[in-house]
């Protein structure tokens, strides 16, 4: 059996979001430090899309729904 390492990538609209290393391994953290780029992403439900070319991708998905 081998073990393989993956590297994660956070994806919003499309778009790969910088990962900083010193946050690298805090959820929220990340997610506030993309919200800073992004703030629909403090609304957005984060779904695992599952590996695709060797990166576990976590993707910021936005909540679809009416106000009031």
């Amino acid at each position: 059996m081998q073990i393989n390492q993956l590297e994660r990538v956070y994806r919003y609209d499309g778009i790969d979001l910088p990962v900083p290393a010193h946050i690298a391994n805090d959820p929220q953290a990340l997610r506030a430090y993309h919200a800073q780029l992004y703030p629909a992403i403090l609304n957005a439900e984060t779904v695992d899309a599952g590996v695709s070319n060797g990166v576990l991708v976590t993707e910021y998905r936005r909540a679809v729904g009416t106000k009031g």
